[in-house]
Protein backbone atom coordinates (compact mmCIF):
# COMPACT_ATOMS: atom_id res chain seq x y z
CA UNK A 1 0.00 0.00 0.00
CA UNK A 2 1.46 3.34 -1.07
CA UNK A 3 0.41 6.89 -0.44
CA UNK A 4 1.48 10.50 -0.11
CA UNK A 5 0.77 12.78 2.83
CA UNK A 6 0.89 16.54 2.19
CA UNK A 7 2.28 19.20 4.53
CA UNK A 8 -0.39 19.97 7.08
CA UNK A 9 -1.76 16.44 7.00
CA UNK A 10 -4.16 15.31 9.71
CA UNK A 11 -2.55 14.14 12.95
CA UNK A 12 -3.59 10.54 12.25
CA UNK A 13 -4.30 8.75 8.99
CA UNK A 14 -5.95 5.32 8.80
CA UNK A 15 -4.89 2.99 5.98
CA UNK A 16 -7.38 0.09 5.66
CA UNK A 17 -6.60 -3.48 4.64
CA UNK A 18 -8.66 -6.66 4.51
CA UNK A 19 -8.12 -9.62 6.84
CA UNK A 20 -9.83 -12.87 5.69
CA UNK A 21 -11.20 -15.52 8.00
CA UNK A 22 -8.75 -17.93 9.61
CA UNK A 23 -5.77 -15.56 9.95
CA UNK A 24 -3.55 -16.27 12.96
CA UNK A 25 -1.00 -13.47 12.61
CA UNK A 26 -0.56 -10.10 10.91
CA UNK A 27 2.89 -8.73 10.07
CA UNK A 28 3.37 -5.08 9.08
CA UNK A 29 6.39 -3.15 7.87
CA UNK A 30 6.63 0.36 6.52
CA UNK A 31 9.03 2.91 5.09
CA UNK A 32 8.80 6.54 4.05
CA UNK A 33 10.95 9.11 2.29
CA UNK A 34 13.39 10.95 4.54
CA UNK A 35 14.92 13.70 2.39
CA UNK A 36 17.77 15.82 3.64
CA UNK A 37 16.42 19.21 4.68
CA UNK A 38 18.14 22.56 5.21
CA UNK A 39 18.65 23.78 8.76
CA UNK A 40 15.42 25.08 10.28
CA UNK A 41 13.10 23.10 7.99
CA UNK A 42 11.31 20.06 9.37
CA UNK A 43 11.83 16.78 7.56
CA UNK A 44 9.61 13.70 7.57
CA UNK A 45 8.83 11.70 10.70
CA UNK A 46 5.95 9.25 10.78
CA UNK A 47 4.72 7.05 13.65
CA UNK A 48 2.76 3.82 13.27
CA UNK A 49 0.19 1.69 15.09
CA UNK A 50 -2.67 -0.74 14.46
CA UNK A 51 -6.47 -0.87 14.88
CA UNK A 52 -8.44 -4.12 14.53
CA UNK A 53 -11.64 -4.84 12.62
CA UNK A 54 -13.75 -3.42 15.46
CA UNK A 55 -11.68 -0.24 15.62
CA UNK A 56 -10.02 -1.32 18.85
CA UNK A 57 -6.45 -0.40 19.66
CA UNK A 58 -3.99 -3.25 19.03
CA UNK A 59 -0.70 -1.43 19.47
CA UNK A 60 1.55 1.54 18.85
CA UNK A 61 5.30 1.79 18.35
CA UNK A 62 5.55 5.46 17.40
CA UNK A 63 8.73 5.91 15.43
CA UNK A 64 10.68 3.28 17.36
CA UNK A 65 10.13 0.39 14.90
CA UNK A 66 9.76 -0.10 11.17
CA UNK A 67 7.99 -3.46 11.51
CA UNK A 68 5.80 -5.38 13.94
CA UNK A 69 3.53 -8.39 14.15
CA UNK A 70 0.36 -9.21 16.06
CA UNK A 71 -0.67 -12.82 16.64
CA UNK A 72 -3.19 -14.73 18.66
CA UNK A 73 -0.65 -15.76 21.28
CA UNK A 74 2.14 -13.21 21.12
CA UNK A 75 3.05 -9.88 19.58
CA UNK A 76 5.92 -7.44 19.12
CA UNK A 77 6.47 -5.31 22.25
CA UNK A 78 4.09 -2.36 22.05
CA UNK A 79 1.34 -4.50 20.49
CA UNK A 80 -1.38 -6.66 22.00
CA UNK A 81 -1.87 -10.35 21.16
CA UNK A 82 -5.36 -11.76 20.85
CA UNK A 83 -7.99 -12.97 18.37
CA UNK A 84 -7.50 -11.96 14.74
CA UNK A 85 -11.07 -11.23 13.68
CA UNK A 86 -11.84 -11.05 9.95
CA UNK A 87 -12.78 -7.70 8.49
CA UNK A 88 -11.19 -4.35 7.73
CA UNK A 89 -8.19 -3.60 9.90
CA UNK A 90 -6.32 -0.29 9.75
CA UNK A 91 -2.71 0.73 9.94
CA UNK A 92 -2.63 3.97 11.92
CA UNK A 93 -0.07 6.49 10.66
CA UNK A 94 0.90 9.51 12.72
CA UNK A 95 2.77 12.03 10.55
CA UNK A 96 4.71 13.83 13.27
CA UNK A 97 6.34 16.26 10.86
CA UNK A 98 5.97 16.50 7.06
CA UNK A 99 8.56 18.02 4.74
CA UNK A 100 7.47 20.73 2.25
CA UNK A 101 7.49 18.18 -0.60
CA UNK A 102 5.22 15.81 1.32
CA UNK A 103 5.71 12.37 2.86
CA UNK A 104 5.59 9.37 0.54
CA UNK A 105 5.03 6.08 2.38
CA UNK A 106 4.86 2.38 1.58
CA UNK A 107 3.26 -0.24 3.86
CA UNK A 108 3.61 -4.00 3.50
CA UNK A 109 1.07 -6.24 5.26
CA UNK A 110 1.32 -10.03 5.41
CA UNK A 111 -1.53 -12.13 6.82
CA UNK A 112 -0.63 -15.63 7.93
CA UNK A 113 -2.86 -18.58 8.67
CA UNK A 114 -0.17 -20.00 10.97
CA UNK A 115 2.50 -17.92 12.75
CA UNK A 116 6.00 -18.16 11.35
CA UNK A 117 8.32 -20.40 13.38
CA UNK A 118 12.02 -19.66 13.38
CA UNK A 119 14.88 -18.54 15.58
CA UNK A 120 13.46 -16.70 18.54
CA UNK A 121 9.89 -17.55 17.49
CA UNK A 122 9.02 -20.48 19.74
CA UNK A 123 5.29 -20.91 20.39
CA UNK A 124 4.17 -18.85 23.38
CA UNK A 125 1.39 -19.56 25.87
CA UNK A 126 -1.86 -17.72 25.35
CA UNK A 127 -1.97 -14.35 27.13
CA UNK A 128 -3.61 -14.39 30.54
CA UNK A 129 -5.77 -11.77 32.19
CA UNK A 130 -3.86 -9.21 34.24
CA UNK A 131 -4.93 -8.95 37.85
CA UNK A 132 -4.45 -5.98 40.17
CA UNK A 133 -0.90 -5.38 41.38
CA UNK A 134 -0.16 -7.41 44.49
CA UNK A 135 0.96 -5.44 47.56
CA UNK A 136 4.65 -5.67 48.42
CA UNK A 137 5.79 -6.44 51.95
CA UNK A 138 6.55 -2.85 52.93
CA UNK A 139 7.21 -1.38 56.38
CA UNK A 140 3.74 -0.29 57.44
CA UNK A 141 3.32 3.49 57.56
CA UNK A 142 6.60 4.73 56.19
CA UNK A 143 8.33 6.73 53.48
CA UNK A 144 8.50 4.78 50.20
CA UNK A 145 10.64 5.67 47.20
CA UNK A 146 9.40 5.30 43.65
CA UNK A 147 9.95 6.18 39.99
CA UNK A 148 6.65 6.79 38.22
CA UNK A 149 7.83 7.48 34.65
CA UNK A 150 9.71 4.69 32.86
CA UNK A 151 10.03 3.27 29.34
CA UNK A 152 11.11 -0.09 27.93
CA UNK A 153 11.25 -1.87 24.58
CA UNK A 154 7.45 -1.76 24.68
CA UNK A 155 7.64 1.85 23.45
CA UNK A 156 10.79 3.83 22.64
CA UNK A 157 13.10 2.51 25.35
CA UNK A 158 15.88 -0.03 24.97
CA UNK A 159 15.68 -1.79 28.35
CA UNK A 160 13.45 -4.79 28.95
CA UNK A 161 10.96 -4.78 31.85
CA UNK A 162 13.29 -7.19 33.66
CA UNK A 163 16.21 -4.78 33.23
CA UNK A 164 14.13 -1.84 34.48
CA UNK A 165 13.04 -3.82 37.55
CA UNK A 166 16.66 -4.78 38.25
CA UNK A 167 17.72 -1.14 37.93
CA UNK A 168 14.92 -0.09 40.30
CA UNK A 169 16.09 -2.58 42.90
CA UNK A 170 19.68 -1.39 42.48
CA UNK A 171 18.47 2.18 43.08
CA UNK A 172 16.76 0.99 46.29
CA UNK A 173 13.29 1.89 45.05
CA UNK A 174 10.18 0.46 46.66
CA UNK A 175 7.80 0.95 43.70
CA UNK A 176 7.76 1.77 40.01
CA UNK A 177 5.07 2.56 37.43
CA UNK A 178 4.99 1.26 33.85
CA UNK A 179 4.30 4.26 31.57
CA UNK A 180 4.86 3.36 27.93
CA UNK A 181 3.86 5.81 25.21
CA UNK A 182 0.23 5.14 24.20
CA UNK A 183 0.25 1.39 24.87
CA UNK A 184 -0.36 -1.05 27.70
CA UNK A 185 1.54 -4.01 26.29
CA UNK A 186 4.19 -3.88 29.03
CA UNK A 187 1.65 -4.44 31.80
CA UNK A 188 1.71 -8.21 31.42
CA UNK A 189 5.50 -8.30 31.13
CA UNK A 190 5.97 -6.24 34.28
CA UNK A 191 3.68 -8.47 36.32
CA UNK A 192 6.47 -11.06 36.45
CA UNK A 193 8.94 -8.50 37.83
CA UNK A 194 7.02 -7.54 40.98
CA UNK A 195 7.98 -9.08 44.30
CA UNK A 196 7.84 -8.64 48.04
CA UNK A 197 10.54 -5.98 47.69
CA UNK A 198 9.14 -4.10 44.67
CA UNK A 199 5.60 -2.91 43.97
CA UNK A 200 4.89 -2.55 40.24
CA UNK A 201 1.97 -0.32 39.25
CA UNK A 202 0.63 0.12 35.74
CA UNK A 203 -0.14 3.21 33.69
CA UNK A 204 0.49 4.97 30.40
CA UNK A 205 2.16 8.08 29.03
CA UNK A 206 -0.59 9.63 26.93
CA UNK A 207 1.51 11.34 24.29
CA UNK A 208 -0.58 14.03 22.61
CA UNK A 209 0.63 16.68 20.18
CA UNK A 210 0.17 19.33 22.88
CA UNK A 211 1.89 17.68 25.83
CA UNK A 212 2.40 14.37 27.59
CA UNK A 213 0.17 13.09 30.39
CA UNK A 214 0.98 10.34 32.88
CA UNK A 215 -1.90 8.07 33.88
CA UNK A 216 -0.43 6.59 37.08
CA UNK A 217 -1.57 3.49 38.94
CA UNK A 218 -4.51 2.70 36.68
CA UNK A 219 -6.17 -0.71 36.48
CA UNK A 220 -3.85 -3.09 34.58
CA UNK A 221 -4.70 -3.36 30.89
CA UNK A 222 -6.62 -0.07 30.80
CA UNK A 223 -5.73 1.93 27.69
CA UNK A 224 -6.29 5.66 27.11
CA UNK A 225 -6.57 7.27 23.68
CA UNK A 226 -4.00 9.97 23.01
CA UNK A 227 -5.48 11.34 19.76
CA UNK A 228 -6.60 14.80 20.91
CA UNK A 229 -5.25 18.33 21.21
CA UNK A 230 -5.76 21.23 23.60
CA UNK A 231 -8.15 22.82 21.10
CA UNK A 232 -10.50 19.81 21.34
CA UNK A 233 -13.04 21.09 23.84
CA UNK A 234 -13.41 18.89 26.91
CA UNK A 235 -10.94 16.24 25.72
CA UNK A 236 -8.52 16.62 28.63
CA UNK A 237 -11.36 16.71 31.17
CA UNK A 238 -12.84 13.50 29.75
CA UNK A 239 -9.46 11.78 29.76
CA UNK A 240 -8.86 12.86 33.35
CA UNK A 241 -12.24 11.40 34.36
CA UNK A 242 -11.41 8.14 32.59
CA UNK A 243 -8.05 7.91 34.38
CA UNK A 244 -9.68 8.42 37.77
CA UNK A 245 -12.40 5.87 36.98
CA UNK A 246 -9.57 3.42 36.36
CA UNK A 247 -8.18 4.21 39.81
CA UNK A 248 -5.28 6.37 38.65
CA UNK A 249 -3.74 9.81 39.04
CA UNK A 250 -3.62 12.52 36.35
CA UNK A 251 -0.08 13.95 36.11
CA UNK A 252 1.20 16.26 33.33
CA UNK A 253 4.77 15.25 32.48
CA UNK A 254 7.79 17.51 31.77
CA UNK A 255 5.64 20.61 31.07
CA UNK A 256 8.53 22.40 29.34
CA UNK A 257 9.97 19.41 27.49
CA UNK A 258 12.29 20.28 24.63
CA UNK A 259 10.92 17.87 22.03
CA UNK A 260 8.23 18.83 19.53
CA UNK A 261 4.79 18.32 21.02
CA UNK A 262 6.02 17.73 24.57
CA UNK A 263 5.18 21.16 26.07
CA UNK A 264 2.06 21.05 28.25
CA UNK A 265 -0.79 23.17 26.76
CA UNK A 266 -3.88 21.90 28.62
CA UNK A 267 -3.62 23.79 31.91
CA UNK A 268 -3.73 22.19 35.34
CA UNK A 269 -7.39 22.36 36.34
CA UNK A 270 -7.89 18.60 35.98
CA UNK A 271 -4.47 17.48 37.22
CA UNK A 272 -3.83 15.58 40.46
CA UNK A 273 -0.09 16.39 40.51
CA UNK A 274 2.58 17.67 38.14
CA UNK A 275 6.00 16.33 37.22
CA UNK A 276 8.32 19.26 37.95
CA UNK A 277 11.58 17.28 37.86
CA UNK A 278 12.27 14.98 34.90
CA UNK A 279 15.63 13.19 34.72
CA UNK A 280 18.83 15.16 35.24
CA UNK A 281 18.06 18.67 36.53
CA UNK A 282 17.99 21.18 33.65
CA UNK A 283 16.56 24.57 32.74
CA UNK A 284 13.22 23.10 31.67
CA UNK A 285 12.86 21.72 35.20
CA UNK A 286 13.53 25.22 36.56
CA UNK A 287 10.68 26.49 34.37
CA UNK A 288 8.35 23.73 35.56
CA UNK A 289 9.27 24.47 39.18
CA UNK A 290 8.46 28.17 38.75
CA UNK A 291 5.11 27.41 37.12
CA UNK A 292 4.19 24.98 39.89
CA UNK A 293 5.17 27.45 42.60
CA UNK A 294 2.93 30.08 41.02
CA UNK A 295 0.00 27.68 41.29
CA UNK A 296 0.50 27.00 45.00
CA UNK A 297 -1.01 30.29 46.08
CA UNK A 298 -4.50 29.24 45.03
CA UNK A 299 -4.64 25.44 44.84
CA UNK A 300 -3.08 22.26 46.19
CA UNK A 301 -1.17 20.58 43.38
CA UNK A 302 1.56 18.18 44.52
CA UNK A 303 4.90 18.04 42.73
CA UNK A 304 6.52 14.82 41.56
CA UNK A 305 9.90 13.85 40.15
CA UNK A 306 10.68 10.89 37.89
CA UNK A 307 13.53 9.67 35.74
CA UNK A 308 11.71 9.16 32.42
CA UNK A 309 14.56 6.71 31.80
CA UNK A 310 14.61 5.09 28.35
CA UNK A 311 18.08 3.57 28.04
CA UNK A 312 21.63 3.62 29.35
CA UNK A 313 23.14 5.84 30.68
CA UNK A 314 19.84 7.34 31.92
CA UNK A 315 19.49 6.38 35.59
CA UNK A 316 16.35 4.74 36.93
CA UNK A 317 15.48 6.60 40.13
CA UNK A 318 17.08 9.92 39.12
CA UNK A 319 15.05 11.56 40.49
CA UNK A 320 12.61 9.64 42.69
CA UNK A 321 9.45 10.60 44.55
CA UNK A 322 9.43 9.71 48.25
CA UNK A 323 5.88 9.28 49.58
CA UNK A 324 4.49 8.77 53.07
CA UNK A 325 2.00 5.90 52.81
CA UNK A 326 0.27 3.50 55.20
CA UNK A 327 1.47 0.47 53.24
CA UNK A 328 3.40 -0.49 50.12
CA UNK A 329 0.27 -1.10 48.07
CA UNK A 330 -1.45 0.67 45.21
CA UNK A 331 -4.20 2.52 47.09
CA UNK A 332 -1.96 3.77 49.88
CA UNK A 333 0.81 4.95 47.53
CA UNK A 334 -1.62 6.81 45.25
CA UNK A 335 -3.42 8.39 48.22
CA UNK A 336 -0.11 9.69 49.58
CA UNK A 337 0.88 11.12 46.20
CA UNK A 338 -2.54 12.74 45.72
CA UNK A 339 -2.33 14.35 49.16
CA UNK A 340 1.16 15.73 48.52
CA UNK A 341 2.74 13.80 51.38
CA UNK A 342 5.86 13.46 49.28
CA UNK A 343 9.18 14.98 48.38
CA UNK A 344 11.68 14.45 45.57
CA UNK A 345 15.28 13.23 45.84
CA UNK A 346 18.05 12.78 43.31
CA UNK A 347 18.88 9.35 44.81
CA UNK A 348 18.30 7.05 47.76
CA UNK A 349 21.43 8.56 49.35
CA UNK A 350 19.46 11.72 50.09
CA UNK A 351 17.14 11.92 53.10
CA UNK A 352 15.01 14.84 54.25
CA UNK A 353 12.90 15.60 57.32
CA UNK A 354 10.70 18.71 57.12
CA UNK A 355 8.23 19.84 59.78
CA UNK A 356 6.41 22.89 61.12
CA UNK A 357 5.57 23.11 64.84
CA UNK A 358 3.32 25.73 66.46
CA UNK A 359 4.10 27.12 69.89
CA UNK A 360 1.03 25.31 71.22
CA UNK A 361 2.51 21.96 70.23
CA UNK A 362 0.58 21.22 67.04
CA UNK A 363 2.74 20.03 64.16
CA UNK A 364 2.48 19.27 60.46
CA UNK A 365 4.75 17.52 58.01
CA UNK A 366 5.14 17.57 54.24
CA UNK A 367 1.75 17.86 52.58
CA UNK A 368 0.07 18.75 55.87
CA UNK A 369 -1.79 21.82 57.14
CA UNK A 370 -0.92 23.57 60.40
CA UNK A 371 -3.61 25.78 61.98
CA UNK A 372 -2.19 28.45 64.24
CA UNK A 373 -3.38 31.71 65.74
CA UNK A 374 -2.26 34.69 63.62
CA UNK A 375 0.49 35.73 66.03
CA UNK A 376 1.44 32.28 67.30
CA UNK A 377 5.11 31.48 66.63
CA UNK A 378 5.77 28.58 64.25
CA UNK A 379 9.17 26.89 63.92
CA UNK A 380 9.95 25.25 60.59
CA UNK A 381 12.77 22.69 60.69
CA UNK A 382 14.58 20.99 57.82
CA UNK A 383 17.19 18.26 58.23
CA UNK A 384 18.95 16.89 55.16
CA UNK A 385 21.58 14.16 54.83
CA UNK A 386 23.41 12.74 51.84
CA UNK A 387 24.11 16.11 50.17
CA UNK A 388 27.64 17.46 50.61
CA UNK A 389 27.73 21.26 51.03
CA UNK A 390 23.96 21.75 50.72
CA UNK A 391 22.34 25.06 49.85
CA UNK A 392 18.95 25.17 51.58
CA UNK A 393 16.20 27.56 50.50
CA UNK A 394 12.91 28.10 52.33
CA UNK A 395 10.27 29.22 49.82
CA UNK A 396 6.91 30.73 50.83
CA UNK A 397 4.09 32.50 49.02
CA UNK A 398 6.32 35.61 49.18
CA UNK A 399 9.31 33.87 47.59
CA UNK A 400 12.64 32.90 49.14
CA UNK A 401 12.51 33.86 52.81
CA UNK A 402 15.52 32.00 54.18
CA UNK A 403 18.85 30.77 52.81
CA UNK A 404 21.30 28.52 54.64
CA UNK A 405 24.40 26.45 53.91
CA UNK A 406 24.01 23.66 56.44
CA UNK A 407 22.22 20.34 56.72
CA UNK A 408 19.95 21.47 59.57
CA UNK A 409 17.91 24.66 59.36
CA UNK A 410 15.39 26.31 61.69
CA UNK A 411 13.25 29.20 60.53
CA UNK A 412 10.55 31.06 62.44
CA UNK A 413 7.33 32.52 61.10
CA UNK A 414 3.58 32.83 61.79
CA UNK A 415 0.45 31.86 59.89
CA UNK A 416 -0.24 35.58 59.40
CA UNK A 417 3.05 35.99 57.53
CA UNK A 418 3.21 32.69 55.66
CA UNK A 419 0.54 30.82 53.67
CA UNK A 420 2.81 27.89 52.84
CA UNK A 421 6.45 26.91 53.11
CA UNK A 422 8.42 24.43 51.06
CA UNK A 423 12.12 23.57 50.95
CA UNK A 424 14.72 23.17 48.22
CA UNK A 425 18.15 21.60 48.69
CA UNK A 426 20.64 22.38 45.95
CA UNK A 427 24.27 21.55 45.27
CA UNK A 428 26.65 24.37 46.11
CA UNK A 429 28.71 24.01 42.95
CA UNK A 430 26.29 24.17 40.02
CA UNK A 431 23.00 24.96 41.76
CA UNK A 432 21.36 21.76 40.56
CA UNK A 433 18.59 20.27 42.67
CA UNK A 434 19.31 17.54 45.22
CA UNK A 435 15.93 17.48 46.97
CA UNK A 436 12.63 19.33 46.82
CA UNK A 437 9.62 19.11 49.13
CA UNK A 438 5.93 19.66 48.71
CA UNK A 439 4.65 22.50 50.90
CA UNK A 440 3.38 22.63 54.44
CA UNK A 441 0.40 25.00 54.61
CA UNK A 442 -0.19 27.39 57.48
CA UNK A 443 -3.72 28.62 58.14
CA UNK A 444 -5.11 31.12 60.61
CA UNK A 445 -7.13 29.32 63.27
CA UNK A 446 -7.07 27.81 66.70
CA UNK A 447 -4.56 25.04 67.32
CA UNK A 448 -5.76 21.48 66.98
CA UNK A 449 -6.04 19.48 63.79
CA UNK A 450 -2.50 19.79 62.47
CA UNK A 451 -1.23 16.77 60.54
Amino acid sequence: MRGQLPPGAEDFVEVPFAVPDGVREIAVSYAYERPDMPDGTAGNACDIGLLDADGRFRGWSGGARDSFRVGERDATPGYLPGPIAPGTWRVLLGPYTVAPQGLAYEIHVAVRHAPAIGPGRLPQPAPTAIGPPAPATGRGRSWYRGDCHLHTVHSDGSRTPAEVAAAARAARLDFIVSTEHNTTSAHTAFAAEAGDDLLVLTGEEITTRNGHLLALGTDPGTWFDWRFRARDEGAFARTARDIRRAGGLVVPAHPYGLHLGSQWRFGYEHADAVEVWNGTWTLDDEAALATWDNLLGHRVLPAMGNSDAHREPQVVGLPQTVVLADALERGAILEGLRAGRSWIAESAEVDVAFEAVAEGGERAGIGGTLPAAPGEPVVVTLTVTGVPDPVVRMITDEGQTHLAFTGRVEWRTTSAATAYVRAEVRHAGDGSMAALTNPIRLVNGSTGGGR
